[in-house]
Protein backbone atom coordinates (compact mmCIF):
# COMPACT_ATOMS: atom_id res chain seq x y z
CA UNK A 1 0.00 0.00 0.00
CA UNK A 2 1.10 3.37 -0.65
CA UNK A 3 2.48 5.51 2.15
CA UNK A 4 3.15 9.62 2.49
CA UNK A 5 7.04 10.64 2.87
CA UNK A 6 5.89 10.61 6.50
CA UNK A 7 5.64 7.13 6.65
CA UNK A 8 1.30 7.33 6.54
CA UNK A 9 -0.77 5.10 4.93
CA UNK A 10 -2.67 6.76 2.36
CA UNK A 11 -6.63 6.06 1.35
CA UNK A 12 -8.14 7.79 -1.68
CA UNK A 13 -11.28 9.04 -2.43
CA UNK A 14 -12.13 8.17 -6.00
CA UNK A 15 -13.68 10.26 -8.95
CA UNK A 16 -14.22 7.92 -10.65
CA UNK A 17 -16.14 4.13 -11.10
CA UNK A 18 -13.59 1.84 -9.45
CA UNK A 19 -13.11 -1.97 -8.77
CA UNK A 20 -10.98 -3.89 -6.74
CA UNK A 21 -8.58 -5.42 -8.26
CA UNK A 22 -7.97 -8.14 -5.33
CA UNK A 23 -11.77 -9.08 -5.00
CA UNK A 24 -13.58 -7.80 -8.04
CA UNK A 25 -16.06 -6.04 -6.54
CA UNK A 26 -17.36 -2.75 -8.19
CA UNK A 27 -16.69 -0.09 -5.71
CA UNK A 28 -18.40 2.55 -7.83
CA UNK A 29 -17.79 6.76 -8.16
CA UNK A 30 -16.33 8.23 -4.76
CA UNK A 31 -15.07 4.41 -3.45
CA UNK A 32 -12.60 4.81 -1.16
CA UNK A 33 -8.94 2.75 -2.46
CA UNK A 34 -5.60 2.34 -1.66
CA UNK A 35 -2.81 1.68 -4.25
CA UNK A 36 -0.04 -0.98 -4.31
CA UNK A 37 3.37 -0.18 -5.50
CA UNK A 38 2.36 -2.02 -8.38
CA UNK A 39 -0.63 0.80 -9.02
CA UNK A 40 -3.41 -2.10 -8.10
CA UNK A 41 -6.46 -0.60 -6.48
CA UNK A 42 -8.09 -2.08 -3.13
CA UNK A 43 -11.23 -1.93 -1.16
CA UNK A 44 -10.37 -1.44 2.36
CA UNK A 45 -11.70 -4.80 3.32
CA UNK A 46 -8.65 -5.91 0.94
CA UNK A 47 -6.55 -3.81 2.36
CA UNK A 48 -7.34 -4.41 5.88
CA UNK A 49 -7.99 -0.76 6.91
CA UNK A 50 -11.90 -1.48 7.02
CA UNK A 51 -12.03 -1.55 10.74
CA UNK A 52 -10.61 2.12 11.25
CA UNK A 53 -13.24 4.92 11.20
CA UNK A 54 -12.80 8.16 9.97
CA UNK A 55 -12.09 11.45 11.77
CA UNK A 56 -12.56 14.44 9.31
CA UNK A 57 -10.09 17.24 9.38
CA UNK A 58 -10.12 20.53 12.07
CA UNK A 59 -9.97 19.81 15.28
CA UNK A 60 -6.07 19.74 15.75
CA UNK A 61 -5.71 18.64 19.34
CA UNK A 62 -7.96 15.75 18.43
CA UNK A 63 -6.18 14.75 15.34
CA UNK A 64 -3.07 14.66 17.27
CA UNK A 65 -3.86 12.93 20.21
CA UNK A 66 -5.89 10.60 18.01
CA UNK A 67 -2.88 9.58 16.08
CA UNK A 68 -0.91 9.05 19.07
CA UNK A 69 -2.92 6.38 20.10
CA UNK A 70 -4.04 4.63 17.18
CA UNK A 71 -1.79 2.09 16.16
CA UNK A 72 -2.94 1.85 12.37
CA UNK A 73 -4.24 4.86 10.76
CA UNK A 74 -4.16 5.94 7.34
CA UNK A 75 -4.32 9.48 5.96
CA UNK A 76 -7.10 10.28 3.79
CA UNK A 77 -7.07 12.07 0.45
CA UNK A 78 -9.02 13.71 -2.18
CA UNK A 79 -8.39 15.14 -5.88
CA UNK A 80 -9.31 18.66 -5.95
CA UNK A 81 -10.56 19.72 -9.58
CA UNK A 82 -9.66 23.69 -9.14
CA UNK A 83 -6.42 23.51 -6.83
CA UNK A 84 -4.74 20.18 -9.35
CA UNK A 85 -3.54 18.67 -6.41
CA UNK A 86 -4.83 15.91 -3.25
CA UNK A 87 -5.77 17.65 -0.46
CA UNK A 88 -6.00 16.59 3.40
CA UNK A 89 -9.69 15.08 4.15
CA UNK A 90 -9.33 13.50 7.67
CA UNK A 91 -7.87 10.35 9.22
CA UNK A 92 -8.50 6.94 9.41
CA UNK A 93 -7.93 5.72 13.10
CA UNK A 94 -8.74 3.02 15.55
CA UNK A 95 -12.22 3.47 17.05
CA UNK A 96 -10.56 2.67 20.50
CA UNK A 97 -8.07 5.50 20.28
CA UNK A 98 -10.60 8.08 18.77
CA UNK A 99 -12.62 7.50 21.59
CA UNK A 100 -10.19 8.15 24.35
CA UNK A 101 -8.71 11.26 22.61
CA UNK A 102 -12.58 12.40 22.79
CA UNK A 103 -12.27 11.62 26.28
CA UNK A 104 -9.07 13.36 27.01
CA UNK A 105 -10.21 16.64 24.75
CA UNK A 106 -13.51 16.82 26.46
CA UNK A 107 -11.79 16.89 29.97
CA UNK A 108 -9.23 19.76 29.69
CA UNK A 109 -11.49 21.84 26.76
CA UNK A 110 -12.00 24.42 29.28
CA UNK A 111 -8.25 24.75 29.91
CA UNK A 112 -7.38 24.81 25.91
CA UNK A 113 -10.36 27.50 25.88
CA UNK A 114 -8.93 30.11 28.05
CA UNK A 115 -5.39 29.48 25.97
CA UNK A 116 -6.79 30.43 22.90
CA UNK A 117 -8.86 33.22 24.62
CA UNK A 118 -5.38 34.58 26.04
CA UNK A 119 -3.79 34.15 22.90
CA UNK A 120 -6.18 36.19 21.17
CA UNK A 121 -6.28 38.86 23.92
CA UNK A 122 -2.29 39.10 23.38
CA UNK A 123 -2.66 39.89 19.53
CA UNK A 124 -5.40 42.33 20.41
CA UNK A 125 -3.05 44.02 22.76
CA UNK A 126 -0.35 44.76 19.98
CA UNK A 127 -0.10 47.27 17.78
CA UNK A 128 2.22 45.21 15.02
CA UNK A 129 3.17 48.80 12.88
CA UNK A 130 4.48 50.48 16.53
CA UNK A 131 6.43 47.56 18.00
CA UNK A 132 8.09 47.72 14.51
CA UNK A 133 9.45 50.80 15.18
CA UNK A 134 10.04 51.01 18.68
CA UNK A 135 12.49 47.81 18.58
CA UNK A 136 14.29 49.77 15.78
CA UNK A 137 14.47 52.62 17.99
CA UNK A 138 16.35 50.07 20.91
CA UNK A 139 18.28 48.33 18.18
CA UNK A 140 19.33 52.23 16.92
CA UNK A 141 19.67 53.24 20.74
CA UNK A 142 21.47 50.02 21.93
CA UNK A 143 23.26 48.77 19.11
CA UNK A 144 25.00 46.05 21.08
CA UNK A 145 21.99 44.38 22.61
CA UNK A 146 21.46 40.56 22.26
CA UNK A 147 19.84 39.85 18.82
CA UNK A 148 16.07 39.50 19.35
CA UNK A 149 16.27 41.42 22.67
CA UNK A 150 14.74 44.78 21.10
CA UNK A 151 11.18 42.74 20.14
CA UNK A 152 10.75 41.48 23.50
CA UNK A 153 11.83 45.16 25.26
CA UNK A 154 9.07 46.31 22.12
CA UNK A 155 6.04 44.32 23.19
CA UNK A 156 6.08 44.08 26.38
CA UNK A 157 6.56 48.38 26.85
CA UNK A 158 3.61 48.67 24.35
CA UNK A 159 1.05 46.67 24.82
CA UNK A 160 -2.24 48.50 24.48
CA UNK A 161 -3.69 48.96 27.99
CA UNK A 162 -2.41 51.31 30.78
CA UNK A 163 0.73 52.10 32.68
CA UNK A 164 3.15 50.89 30.40
CA UNK A 165 6.05 52.83 29.25
CA UNK A 166 5.50 52.43 25.64
CA UNK A 167 2.02 53.76 25.62
CA UNK A 168 3.04 57.38 27.04
CA UNK A 169 3.30 60.35 24.38
CA UNK A 170 6.88 60.51 24.55
CA UNK A 171 7.36 56.46 24.01
CA UNK A 172 5.29 57.13 20.93
CA UNK A 173 7.51 59.59 19.68
CA UNK A 174 10.07 57.20 20.45
CA UNK A 175 11.59 59.71 22.75
CA UNK A 176 15.40 58.55 23.47
CA UNK A 177 14.57 58.83 27.75
CA UNK A 178 11.17 56.96 27.21
CA UNK A 179 12.90 54.26 25.22
CA UNK A 180 15.68 54.09 27.81
CA UNK A 181 13.04 53.53 30.39
CA UNK A 182 11.35 50.43 28.94
CA UNK A 183 15.14 48.50 28.73
CA UNK A 184 16.11 49.92 32.02
CA UNK A 185 12.92 47.62 32.74
CA UNK A 186 13.57 44.82 30.84
CA UNK A 187 17.26 44.66 31.83
CA UNK A 188 16.41 44.95 35.36
CA UNK A 189 13.65 41.83 35.03
CA UNK A 190 15.92 39.30 32.77
CA UNK A 191 19.31 40.60 34.05
CA UNK A 192 19.75 40.96 38.08
CA UNK A 193 18.02 39.03 40.81
CA UNK A 194 15.56 41.86 40.72
CA UNK A 195 12.29 39.76 40.91
CA UNK A 196 14.08 37.40 43.10
CA UNK A 197 14.69 39.91 45.66
CA UNK A 198 10.77 40.73 45.18
CA UNK A 199 9.52 37.55 46.16
CA UNK A 200 12.12 37.15 49.40
CA UNK A 201 10.25 40.30 50.60
CA UNK A 202 12.53 43.30 49.48
CA UNK A 203 11.08 47.00 49.28
CA UNK A 204 10.49 47.51 45.16
CA UNK A 205 13.22 51.05 46.20
CA UNK A 206 15.31 48.59 48.07
CA UNK A 207 15.09 45.74 45.54
CA UNK A 208 15.95 48.64 42.64
CA UNK A 209 18.79 50.27 44.34
CA UNK A 210 20.57 46.62 44.92
CA UNK A 211 20.38 45.98 40.94
CA UNK A 212 20.92 49.11 39.96
CA UNK A 213 25.03 48.80 38.99
CA UNK A 214 24.46 45.77 37.92
CA UNK A 215 21.27 47.27 35.64
CA UNK A 216 23.86 50.42 34.27
CA UNK A 217 26.60 47.90 33.44
CA UNK A 218 24.65 45.89 31.00
CA UNK A 219 22.88 49.06 30.16
CA UNK A 220 26.55 50.68 29.33
CA UNK A 221 27.37 47.30 27.39
CA UNK A 222 23.73 47.14 25.54
CA UNK A 223 24.64 51.17 24.40
CA UNK A 224 28.29 51.27 23.66
CA UNK A 225 29.82 47.47 23.66
CA UNK A 226 31.83 47.54 26.70
CA UNK A 227 31.90 47.47 30.32
CA UNK A 228 31.39 51.09 30.64
CA UNK A 229 28.48 51.83 33.04
CA UNK A 230 25.54 54.03 32.07
CA UNK A 231 23.83 55.86 35.14
CA UNK A 232 20.07 55.12 35.70
CA UNK A 233 18.43 58.29 35.34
Amino acid sequence: MKASPGGDLKVFISNRDSRCDECGEDLGNRAWITLTDQGRALCLSCADLDHLVFLPAGDTALTRRTRKHSGLSAVVLKWSRTRKRYERQGLLVEEGALEQAEQECTEDAATREARRARASERRAELDDAYIVQFAARVRELYPHCPRGREKQIAEHACRKYSGRVGRSAAAKALDETAVRLAVVAHIRHTETAYDALLVRGWARQEARARVNDQVSTVLGQWEKGNLEKSPIR
